[in-house]
Parts: C-alpha cells; structure tokens; sequence
C-alpha cells in the first residue's frame, strides 16, 4: 500500500475512531444493550464516557497529521484491541451482556485492527515523521 494512500485512509479513520469516541454517551442511552454495560449510569460508566470524549478530540486533532501524533495512535489500536477483547470475553460470559457483541465489542476491535493495518510502519514511518528539529511544541498544547 502506498504512503500517500495509506495516510489519507488513515486520517480518515482517526476521523471516524475520534467521532464515535465523541458520540459514545449518546449511544449508551439510545442502544444501551450494545453500548452500556449494567448497572446503566453507574460512575464507573460515567468516567469511561468523558475518557473516550477526550480521547475523541485528540483523535480528531491527530487526523490533522497523524505522524506527528503516533504514540496517541499506537495507544488507540492496541488499547482498543485489548478492550474490545476483554469486552468479547465479558459478553460471552454473562447473557446478559451478549448485546455488546453487536456494539462496542466490534466497534473497538475494528477499530483497532484498521488503525494497525493503515498506520505506517518501519521505513515509511521514519520518512513520513517529521523533523524533531524542526517542530516547535509538539507537546499537549491546544
């Protein structure tokens, strides 16, 4: 797959990661058997919501030059690809979590698994990746 391929279909799908990341709340409320695990409301859900609301945006800044942003990417895919697992594991264990196979499960996992077939590895991520010295504060800074 060429560069400039891969990293227009990876902006893409940080775009699309970072825009579900953000409507994660309202998908608990309107399909809570796929996307809120019991009890509904809980704190612990409630925390989980506003860390994939601020992941969300830092995916979406990320779209804007992902190279520049891979640990944030590399975290995403591989926490995303251990979530979901452990989400799979979850629902197959307890019936009454079985919705979230058609939910968040699938949601993370092909999440993940996209993110790590489009984000540039070895040759084409040391020419894609900027200048250190040239890139003025590259920190967390908005």
């Amino acid at each position: 797959m060429n560069s400039a391929f891969r990293l227009r279909w990876l902006r893409i799908a940080l775009v699309v990661c970072g825009g579900l990341c953000l409507v994660f709340w309202p998908l608990t409320v309107v399909w809570p058997s796929g996307w809120s695990w019991h009890p509904h409301h809980s704190h612990s859900e409630m925390m989980i919501v506003v860390v994939y609301g601020v992941l969300g945006i830092f995916l979406l800044r990320a779209a804007l030059d992902p190279m520049r942003h891979q640990s944030l990417i590399w975290f995403t895919l591989w926490s995303s690809l251990a979530h979901g697992g452990l989400m799979a594991w979850q629902s197959l264990a307890d019936i009454a979590e079985r919705g979230h196979l058609l939910g968040d499960v699938p949601a993370l996992l092909v999440g993940g698994l996209v993110l790590g077939v489009l984000m540039p590895r070895g040759a084409d991520a040391e020419r894609l990746a900027p200048d250190p010295a040239k890139t003025p504060n590259s920190g967390l800074a908005v």
